[in-house]
């Protein structure tokens, strides 16, 4: 990023100014300021201020920048390896444009590798050495399409040959343990947590233990995935398979009972479980709803029979007055009754749909819809 910077200042020959949010405060901010100031009055030059880990700053400082920004005394670059959007402000985003640095490809990967065993001035060209293809495909596909990563390891391995031909054997001894693409609570972290909810959702056991071990093998937490089975039993499952969330819930007890070894493991049985359990949405969506539905109505009036009483006056007051008891009622259930406010009666939330236990609930509503119908109707001809 750095580079990219350099070569930026350098291509539109203007000053460069460089500086840390790791090691650096508002003072270091003020001094590169008055270098760019001091830059255009004496020389005529603008100024290029580069700052990297731009996100290590807090709020106050991110603002220091913005009136010398709007001003034109710096053309501003930052680099951040956290998202933007979570990290920088919104007056200080509002004025830059952002750029993604992806990962390179294999070709200029393996054009960046040729160009490093050839250059003899830069790369090691003077030492005549060469790479077995197996080596060179291990080497690309280790590096993670990082090209100072592949530099590194390159280097690493030809001191480790010990002929003028780079073998599969010294890139594995260059590389060691090789670091998984993870970041605790960055991007790539909530990438794989996505992967993997997708993947659960999506009834897929197999990518679903792909992305939990690709979690783990970056030193990503089995509970937060035991946790996110628990937000996915209620969310994606819900009532069409109820044993999920109960599973879950067990797996992560199970998790602290015995420990991270066999605690795993049973966050993967309920991965798998859920993953092929049947699917439906009906109570998130009806939540979802209710909640919406509640914010439009917060001032719909309790019905009167449906009211607390506690005292005789509530009573008198005819709080509770109409109110049938349940379970005193044929099937314990009293058909007809209303419990929504008058200004809703008869909205649908919840929706059960065909799949798991739920067509066995869809049909228990319809069957009460009925006895509710046939009871309305008597009410209704009573009145006439």
């Amino acid at each position: 990023k750095t580079t990219l910077a350099r070569l930026i200042a350098l291509q539109c020959d203007v000053h460069f100014e460089s500086i840390s949010a790791v090691l650096s405060g508002v003072k270091e901010i003020r001094a590169s300021i008055d270098s760019a100031k001091n830059q255009q009055q004496m020389n005529g030059k603008k100024t290029l201020l580069f700052v990297d880990e731009v996100h290590r700053f807090n709020k106050s400082q991110q603002d220091a920048f913005l009136p010398f920004v709007e001003s034109g005394t710096v053309t501003f670059i930052g680099a951040t390896t956290e998202n933007p959007s979570f990290e920088l402000n919104n007056a200080l985003l509002s004025r830059v444009r952002v750029y993604v640095l992806k990962a390179l490809e294999q070709e200029a990967l393996a054009e960046l590798m040729q160009r490093a065993l050839t250059d003899e001035e830069k790369g090691l060209g003077s030492r005549q050495l060469s790479i077995e293809e197996d080596a060179s495909n291990a080497l690309l596909g280790l590096c993670g399409g990082d090209g100072r990563r592949l530099l590194t390891y390159l280097e690493l391995a030809a001191d480790f040959t010990e002929n003028s031909v780079i073998s599969i054997a010294d890139i594995e001894q260059a590389v060691g343990e090789k670091i998984a693409s993870y970041d605790n609570k960055g991007d790539t972290f909530y990438d794989l947590i996505s992967a993997f909810h997708k993947s659960v959702r999506g009834s897929d056991p197999d990518a679903a233990l792909y992305w939990y071990a690709r979690i783990l093998d970056g030193g990503g937490d089995a509970l937060y995935v035991a946790r996110r089975l628990l937000a996915i039993a209620s969310e994606d499952i819900g009532n069409a398979d109820p044993r999920a969330m109960q599973l879950s819930i067990n797996a992560w007890d199970t998790f602290h009972r015995v420990g991270p070894a066999e605690g795993e493991r049973a966050i993967a049985q309920a991965a798998v479980y859920c993953a092929l359990a049947a699917k439906s949405n009906a109570v998130y969506m009806a939540f979802s709803q209710a909640k919406a539905l509640a914010r439009k109505t917060s001032d719909a009036p309790v019905p009167m029979h449906l009211r607390n009483a506690p005292t005789d006056l509530m009573k008198d007051l005819g709080h509770g007055d109409g109110y049938r008891y349940a379970h005193n009622e044929p099937n314990a259930f009293a058909a007809g009754e209303v419990y929504l406010p008058d200004s809703i009666v008869g909205t649908r939330l919840y929706e059960p749909n065909e799949r798991g236990l739920e067509k066995a609930l869809k049909a228990k509503r319809d069957y009460l819809d009925q006895l509710n119908l046939a009871a309305r109707s008597a009410q209704n001809n009573q009145k006439r």
